[in-house]
């Protein structure tokens, strides 16, 4: 029976951290994006946010997006500097027309840095990809 479900697998869809100016506050602030660099709209998006370590755990944050478009990205949330320490991660579920989709990114501890950067899709920007 089990052999008979298909997990689908998530393809061209991202979540990364990216640097930005904040300019209310003058500062440079990490923020949490979901990209979807593919073919098709993402429907019903659903992500559960949560940082946790052998000895913190922060609350999860739920999110939700009712459309994310083709090629096109949203902002989840803030990263505040003092979950960094943390294994940061997002479960991201989605629909694509009647598929359910489902998938647990992760940033490890201390990886959100400026160092660790990369081009992001998309966006045109630089950000630290969550595996």
């Amino acid at each position: 029976m089990r052999k008979d479900i298909k997990i689908p697998e998530v393809k061209d869809v991202y979540v990364a951290a990216v640097k930005e100016f904040n300019k209310d506050f003058n500062t440079y602030d990490w923020n949490a994006y979901i990209i979807n660099d593919g073919n098709e709209p993402l429907e019903t998006v659903l992500i559960v946010s949560q940082g946790y370590n052998t000895e913190h755990m922060t609350a999860p944050m739920r999110h939700s997006l009712k459309l994310l478009p083709v090629r096109s990205y949203a902002k989840i949330e803030f990263l505040e500097e003092s979950i960094f320490k943390l294994n940061n991660y997002f479960s991201v579920t989605f629909f694509i027309g009647d598929t359910l989709y489902d998938k647990r990114y992760e940033l490890p501890a201390n990886s959100i840095l400026d160092d660790n950067a990369v081009e992001l899709p998309v966006m045109a920007q630089k950000g630290v990809i969550a595996r």
